[in-house]
C-alpha cells in the first residue's frame, strides 16, 4: 500500500514538474509587433485578421459533437443485448432515447436549430 502511495505522489510531482517547466520556457520572450501580425506573402493584409465569427456555426458544430458522442455511447447498448436481462436493458435504452429526445426538443423549442431568423 505504502508503494502505490508513494508511486502516485512521485508521478503527481513529476507531472507537475513538467508541467511548470513546459509554461515556463513556452513564452514568448520578446514581442515584436511585426511577429504578432498577419502575414500575407510579403504583402500588408487587405482586411483585418480578426473577422467575427458566426455563433450559429460553432453552435451547429457543438450540437453535432454533443449528438455524435451520444450515437458512440447507443452503439454498445445493441451489442450487450444477449449478456444482460431484458427488462433492464430495455428500461436503460428507453431513458436514455427519452434523454436525448427531451434535449432535441430543448434545442428546437429554443431555436438552436433555426438557421435563418
Amino acid at each position: 500500500m505504502f508503494s502505490l502511495t508513494l508511486m502516485i505522489l512521485i508521478t503527481f510531482i513529476l507531472t507537475n514538474i513538467v508541467m511548470i517547466l513546459a509554461s515556463l520556457l513556452s513564452k514568448k520572450s520578446i514581442l515584436d509587433r511585426e511577429k504578432c501580425s498577419p502575414y500575407e506573402c510579403g504583402f500588408d493584409p487587405k482586411g483585418s485578421a480578426r473577422l467575427p465569427f458566426s455563433l450559429r456555426f460553432f453552435l451547429i458544430a457543438v450540437i453535432f459533437l454533443i449528438f455524435d458522442v451520444e450515437i458512440t455511447l447507443l452503439l454498445p447498448i445493441a451489442s450487450i443485448l444477449n449478456i444482460v436481462n431484458i427488462f433492464s436493458w430495455l428500461m436503460t435504452s428507453t431513458l436514455f432515447l427519452v434523454i436525448l429526445l427531451i434535449g432535441l426538443y430543448y434545442e428546437w423549442y429554443q431555436g438552436a436549430l433555426e438557421w435563418s431568423e
